[in-house]
């Protein structure tokens, strides 16, 4: 056994440095250092070992070969060269070198591994006289590089891979609409709320032990949203006393020369014996109300090779349930996606006065659990910045306000909120008495009733599945209010809409709207996470079916607001001439072509530059039965395909051109079309595809738009602004929501 005091440095998350210094102690570690990213430390080979194989904080662990001056290249590569590297490399061995950190010199990391690379290969071929072989994928040897200003370390890789992969063998769809929580981050929230691996001496084999323990005095939390299941095993595996690192098959230290595979064999058999020895009679009660989340946390813990009673409860059981242990509660999952922040937010309200530990990416918590954070620890979570908060159980805080819904409390952040509940309420009881007398199913139920509560509200109820939809589209508030006070407001609608609603709120689908120059314009909330899928549906809308989808578009697929438009268009189509044709422009997902064609159309043209909504339009008619050669689909920009029509010989009987307000795609011919400044010469040109008797339908969304009716009438084309007639009644507050008049040639 090697005893030899030497020295080593474990590689962490950034912020996790203290808490993985205070993980190392409870190892019976000395001389530890906190540094950026990393935790020094001196001991033995099985002092390093050990942290390899109990570390649940960790990434790496890396044995320190030496320092060097590292001003520049040739001076790395000199200092490389004064390591023995036969000591540590066999002739058989493969190796890779990991390079860390810039210079002023040393600019890019990869550079610099090559250059280490390069030292480690001339000193070999000089001494073996062959060449060493060079795997970056799967090394039996890793050589660690880090620069730090003007000085390099030099090392071995002891772990291998990063020390979270646990060796865990996980089934993508299970998670793959839960947002993961990788393993160290979720040791590190329980870490922050006390749940360390600790010591305990033991004899086995013979022998006296100090080998990790968790501190039986110290009770089990509870849960609130699990991490895809990491925060489950890795509590799980610390109650069961049982090493991170044990289902893990490669490790750095195999292939290395200095490898003691005695020390190493030691520590497995008592990481072995004492997940053995452990009681087995484990109960964790958790609290997660995403879609498959207990399917997920099961199999995690299944798949971990550990066992335990999980108990899922609703939030509020479980904060009737949760004891002295208090609550650890992963509210990153959600990231910046305000749609399911509300109802995450409402969940953890339940917890107000108990201990909790929460990693959360702002400070929202704080106002959610009436009581400032007694700690923080700032990590990141991917690259944005956030927060493992600690609060302490306490009588002094202030409980949240509430709602009744449906005789149920809901905490929320805004006391004012009880408004905007009872007139959800009461709207939505009107508008679905008004909806099953005209037999309809996808509705607006609230369009900014109240000031202080400016979004819109949109009910889409599936006619394949009782699957129901919200899509809530907030409206920017003004330059005078608080931020912080619209963002709650907005935070509360979330929490109460799906509950007066009764619609899942996974099944909430939020638009930010903010005011630009030429109107109101959609904003994405951000890019969409990785682990979202898509999630469609199939709506019915005057004896038509229609998908919309919830996941990766601004806009859903079809406009409610132009149902009566929609309408017009098929009883246009009944008495059109008779070559019935139909010409849809910038036409989406085709979902007027579908009216036009069940009106009769013998022939439709579907125009739009985006390949996708074309697709799109073409399932959509397929849907409804209108799949022949005689519906054609063209991938143009509108604009520049009207030009090119007008000098043929095609025309149509009715045109629908529902325009954007605004448009600079690059793939456009023209550098931009803004409807206020171009909709003349657009509707010009409509009006020279039209047949002899035919209609023009033309609208845009532009509030303050205003047609230059001069222009147009000189070009002998007559405007006839029917606005009033294409705006259903569940969108009568907002009579500016679109414009639209009726096109003719009149001469």
């Amino acid at each position: 056994m090697t005893t030899d005091i030497q020295e080593f440095f474990a590689t962490c998350p950034k912020g996790f440095e203290q808490l993985l210094g205070c993980e190392l102690s409870r190892l019976s570690i000395s001389q530890i250092r906190p540094l950026s990213g990393q935790v020094s430390f001196r001991g033995t080979l099985a002092d390093a070992y050990r942290v390899c194989l109990w570390s649940r904080l960790a990434s790496r662990v890396v044995l320190v070969l030496g320092r060097m001056s590292a001003t520049q290249a040739d001076e790395l590569y000199a200092g490389v060269s004064e390591i023995d590297w036969e000591a540590h490399i066999s002739p058989h061995a493969t190796f890779a070198v990991n390079a860390h950190g810039t210079n002023s010199e040393l600019r890019n990391a990869h550079f610099t591994a090559v250059r280490v690379k390069d030292a480690i290969v001339d000193q070999l071929i000089a001494k073996r006289g062959s060449r060493p072989m060079v795997n970056t994928d799967f090394p039996d040897v890793t050589v660690t590089v880090r620069i730090t200003k003007t000085h390099a370390s030099l090392g071995i890789d002891l772990a291998g891979d990063p020390l979270f992969k646990r060796g865990i063998i996980s089934r993508r769809t299970l998670t793959q609409n839960l947002a993961p929580l990788r393993p160290d981050y979720a040791a590190a929230l329980l870490a922050a709320h006390g749940i360390y691996g600790g010591n305990r001496s033991e004899k086995h084999g013979g022998k006296s032990l100090e080998t990790p323990a968790y501190e039986a005095a110290a009770a089990t939390p509870s849960i609130l949203f699990s991490g895809a299941g990491s925060l489950v095993h890795e509590l799980v595996g610390i109650r069961s006393d049982c090493a991170p690192g044990l289902l893990r098959t490669r490790w750095g230290m195999l292939g290395w020369v200095g490898h003691d595979s005695k020390v190493w064999s030691e520590l497995i058999d008592e990481a072995t014996y004492r997940a053995n020895a452990c009681e087995k009679n484990l109960e964790v009660c958790i609290s997660d109300t995403r879609p498959k989340a207990d399917v997920a946390a099961r199999h995690s813990l299944r798949a971990s090779g550990l066992s335990a009673s999980l108990r899922f409860l609703s939030p509020k059981e479980l904060a009737e349930h949760t004891t002295d242990g208090g609550i650890v509660a992963d509210m990153s999952w959600f990231g910046h996606n305000l749609a399911v922040q509300g109802s995450a937010l409402s969940a953890l309200a339940h917890f107000v006065g108990t201990k909790a530990t929460v990693l959360s990416l702002d400070e929202t918590s704080d106002t959610t659990l009436g009581q400032q954070s007694s700690s923080v620890t700032n990590v990141l979570v991917g690259k944005t910045p956030a927060g493992i908060r600690t609060y302490a159980a306490t009588k002094n805080f202030e409980l949240p306000p509430t709602v009744t819904v449906r005789a149920k409390q809901l905490p929320v952040l805004v006391g004012a909120s009880d408004q905007f509940s009872a007139r959800l309420t009461k709207v939505a009881k009107l508008r679905a008495r008004w909806a099953k007398r005209e037999d309809i199913s996808c509705y607006r139920i609230y369009d900014a009733d109240l000031p202080d509560y400016a979004v819109s509200i949109d009910l889409y109820q599936g006619c394949t599945s009782s699957k129901r939809w919200l899509q809530i589209s907030e409206y920017a508030a003004p330059h005078d209010i608080d931020a912080t006070l619209a963002k709650k407001r907005l935070l509360d609608v979330l929490t109460i809409a799906p509950e007066v609603l009764e619609v899942p709120p996974h099944h909430v689908n939020l638009r930010i709207r903010t005011r630009a120059k030429g109107g109101s314009q959609y904003v994405s909330e951000g890019e969409a996470p990785t682990y979202a899928h898509k999630q469609t549906l199939l709506i019915d809308e005057g004896g038509l079916t229609f998908e919309v989808d919830f996941s990766q578009h601004l806009d859903c697929g079809i406009f409610l607001d132009h149902r009566q438009t929609r309408a017009m268009i098929r009883e246009m189509m009944k008495t059109a001439g008779t070559a019935k044709s139909f010409l849809n422009l910038f036409a989406y997902t085709g979902t007027a072509t579908c009216y036009a064609a069940d009106g009769g159309a013998l022939h439709t043209t579907t125009v739009d530059l985006s390949k996708p909504s074309l697709e799109w339009a073409r399932r959509n008619m397929c849907q409804n039965g209108f799949d022949g050669q005689e519906h054609e689909f063209v991938q143009a920009d509108a604009l520049t395909w009207i030009t090119e029509q007008r000098r043929s010989k095609n025309r149509w009987n009715v045109i629908f051109c529902d325009v954007p307000t605004f448009s600079n795609s690059s793939r456009m011919k023209k550098a931009s079309f803004d409807v206020q400044r171009d909709h003349a010469e657009l509707i010009i040109g409509i009006s020279r595809l039209l047949t002899r008797g035919g209609v023009a339908l033309f609208s845009c969304n532009l509030r303050s738009f205003k047609p230059d009716v001069e222009k147009i009438e000189r070009a002998g084309v007559s405007l006839e602004d029917i606005t009033k007639e294409t705006i259903p009644e569940d969108f009568a507050r907002n009579q500016k929501i679109h414009h639209c008049y009726r096109v003719t040639r009149v001469k």
